[in-house]
């Protein structure tokens, strides 16, 4: 299976062919360009360098959130332009789940996956990794970094940080958290090959979609909903 894997929840852009669980290439940018400039130009010029084309893929995979609201919104409206003339079946990833995944190999570590969700707060969820999979330890949500020390604090295992909150999350934590650790530095931001290794375990569970129906999944309101809601709460008091 022929899997094109795009990652654009963050500051950092990706895409990645993979074939039956191999990667056959990444492109990976992070260079401060709006992922609307960057991401269908990568996808392009990666299935062209290596000899393939669109037709040729078999699963379009999209980070679908958490993350940056307009990345992610990017990201599946690119993914759903790229499904749509081949009506392929895509595959909704969770972002974090993906940035689990390039640490899989660290058995026995609980890997903490953190993005800046502001507010004091950041977009998580906790993985404990086999060798060869990952076991999941709590959904993905936007929690309290207090929350999430002492949530921490119950696991006696050594704790590795990933993602691009992880700077944050390591200083706000070191010291309070014991076993805690950055992931190393080229596995700490969050790349397609991630997105693709969560997709092919989407496709094995039969929770694929069509593009029709792939849709960002925020895990908050936006600021502006959220300034829309206290003003009318306001007006009814």
């Amino acid at each position: 299976m022929n899997i094109l894997a795009l990652e654009s929840s963050a500051t950092a852009c990706s895409a990645a062919l993979c074939r039956d669980g191999a990667l056959v290439a990444q492109s990976f940018q992070n260079s401060g360009l709006t992922h609307s400039r960057t991401l269908l130009p990568m996808v392009h010029d990666l299935l062209r360098n290596c000899g393939e084309r669109l037709e040729d893929v078999d699963l379009v995979a999209v980070a679908a959130g958490p993350g940056s609201f307009t990345g992610l919104r990017i990201g599946v409206a690119t993914a759903k332009g790229l499904a749509w003339p081949g009506d392929k079946d895509c595959a909704p990833c969770s972002t974090l789940e993906s940035m689990a995944w390039p640490l899989a190999h660290m058995a026995g570590k609980v890997i903490v996956c953190a993005m800046d969700a502001r507010r004091n707060q950041v977009y998580n969820a906790l993985f404990r990794a086999s060798g060869e999979g990952l076991e999941r330890l709590a959904p993905d949500r936007a929690v309290s970094l207090e929350e999430l020390a002492g949530e921490l604090a119950r696991y006696p295992e050594e704790k590795i940080v990933v993602g691009d909150g992880a700077l944050l999350c390591y200083n706000s934590l070191n010291g309070r958290v014991p076993g805690l650790a950055l992931a190393p530095v080229h596995l700490r931001l969050q790349s397609a090959w991630g997105v693709a290794r969560a997709a092919e375990e989407l496709a094995a569970r039969g929770e694929l979609v069509k593009g029709g129906d792939l849709t960002p999944v925020y895990h908050r309101l936006s600021q502006a909903e959220r300034e829309r809601l206290e003003r009318e709460q306001s007006n009814t008091q």
